[in-house]
């Protein structure tokens, strides 16, 4: 057993998507988040700067002793997941291989649509590791790049007019032609109303977060590494820059209260 807390981190607010399942599914476990709400989106930047976002990250968390750390941010998993593994030092985890094992069991056709960040989508990451267990399917990317700000910025409430708009604006043109669509970013289910709502009931969607989360509980399940308290786990969620709406963004998402929960760290010290 190990009662030290498991460490997730994304560039803002999507990654908390794997915190509630994280929640769900091991709620004994003390979490420690980090937002980088200051340098926010990733997917439009560089991979060096990725890179060194990255390692600054895994550092702070490896600083706070957790025992694990989750990648997120589909972004850092697909372009420096093993700059993350070198710096953490602790089991890894990262989206990708737990979403495309999903996404090949859920998918009938073969044809799968992968949205993500350009940096994601650029990286071709998903479309590798699908073609690698499943070469016949018919994969097809898209970046999203507005999706990431509309999250951040409150837009996505289930008849969000401006999230629907670009929702429709980016995937009008995969409507009958695919059959799962992997939500290639932790923001990306947060609006996954929007998207639900081009494509209909007829397709589904694979949630990132979700997947990294169910696996990861496994894992360190089968490692011996769960927390032996009874008690309900604490949580505590850093950021890098406080913004007017993060504490309550996030409260909306998690179903509960932050309040004095959310500290501001100078992720650049490290």
């Amino acid at each position: 057993m190990d009662n030290r807390p498991i460490g997730i981190f994304d560039s803002g607010l999507g990654g908390l998507t794997a915190v509630r399942e994280m929640e769900h599914l091991l709620p004994h476990e003390d979490l420690i988040y980090f937002g980088d709400t200051g340098r926010v989106p990733y997917g439009t930047k560089g991979n060096d700067t990725i890179v060194r976002y990255a390692r600054q990250i895994a550092r702070f968390l490896r600083g706070a002793d957790v025992k694990t750390v989750l990648i997120a941010c589909n972004t850092v998993s697909t372009v420096a997941y093993d700059e993350v593994c070198e710096e953490a030092a602790v089991p890894v985890f990262g989206v990708v291989e737990p979403t495309v094992s999903t996404t090949i069991k859920q998918s009938c056709t073969g044809e799968i649509l992968v949205i993500g960040t350009s940096a994601t989508v650029r990286s071709r990451a998903y479309e590798k590791a699908i073609h690698a267990l499943y070469p016949e399917a018919h994969v097809q990317s898209k970046a999203c790049p507005l999706f990431v700000p509309l999250v951040e910025n409150d837009h996505f409430g289930e008849a969000d007019p401006v999230a629907l708009l670009v929702a429709h604006e980016y995937l009008d043109e995969y409507v009958g032609k695919v059959d799962t669509v992997i939500l290639g970013c932790t923001h990306y289910p947060i609006l996954s109303s929007a998207i639900s709502a081009v494509f209909g009931q007829t397709v589904t969607l694979i949630n990132s977060g979700k997947e990294m989360a169910i696996l990861a509980a496994k894992k360190l399940a089968e490692a011996k590494l769960l927390s032996a308290r009874k008690e309900a786990g604490k949580e505590k969620f850093y950021v890098s820059d406080y913004t007017d709406n993060f504490t309550q963004l996030a409260e909306t998402l998690l179903e509960h209260s932050l309040a004095g929960h959310v500290e501001k760290t100078n992720i650049e010290e490290y």
